[in-house]
């Protein structure tokens, strides 16, 4: 596996116990959001352990100390819509000063082709690390037209937060940045056996957006 693509599987018993309950069927949509929101702030911790940051003076009520902060420019947290905006908070809970930009693409159910129909964000992102979310990493053409366009305005930095993925949209990603001067990283809380037919994740948890907002 070349460097420019990694992949981390999260590997902590309260997120495999939240991924259990997110996977159930007879799990209803508040309680899915309110998992989905806690899973999410687990994963972004194991996805921001490199992050930039440089080092300041404080003076603490006993003596002057020195730690870190986060480095210039701000990261930048990107959801894409409309299931990516079921991650949002949890992602700000960990990381409140990042800035937001948001994504919106969707996947034609028969020829699994991807289209833009919204984006809000920078023109020019150079020198940022970039988060972006999508619950499930299925066949991968999403995520790989999500971070063209972000590599494409700048970033050489980005990782995507993913609920769940498959093996499939892995070696699409692979196929698409290993030979690229990017770095690339996909956070996970699991790995599944597979696409079916339709594209879906197997097993999967079913369509992430319809169990976090309904059909409509």
């Amino acid at each position: 596996m070349s460097d420019s693509l990694r992949i981390h599987v999260a590997d902590h018993p309260l997120v495999a116990h939240k991924l259990t309950t997110l996977r159930d069927a007879r799990t209803d949509s508040p309680t899915f959001r309110r998992l989905a929101d806690e899973l999410v702030t687990l994963l972004a911790y194991e996805a921001t352990r490199d992050i930039r940051v440089e080092r300041v003076a404080v003076t603490t009520p006993v003596s002057p100390a020195m730690g870190v902060k986060l480095a210039d420019p701000r990261p930048l947290v990107v959801p894409i819509l409309r299931a990516g905006l079921g991650m949002l908070d949890g992602m700000q809970r960990l990381l409140p000063t990042a800035e937001v930009g948001f994504l919106g693409m969707v996947r034609d159910e028969e020829t699994l082709e991807v289209s833009t129909y919204a984006d809000r964000m920078p023109h020019d992102i150079s020198g940022r690390q970039v988060f972006a979310l999508d619950p499930m990493l299925a066949t991968g053409g999403t995520l790989v037209d999500a971070i063209d366009l972000l590599l494409s305005r700048g970033a050489t930095d980005v990782t995507a937060i993913c609920l769940l993925a498959a093996p499939e949209g892995l070696a699409r990603l692979r196929e698409a940045f290993d030979d690229r001067d990017v770095r690339v990283t996909v956070v996970t809380a699991g790995l599944d056996e597979r696409l079916n037919e339709k594209g879906y994740i197997v097993p999967g948890l079913g369509d992430a957006g319809d169990r976090l907002y309904g059909v409509a």
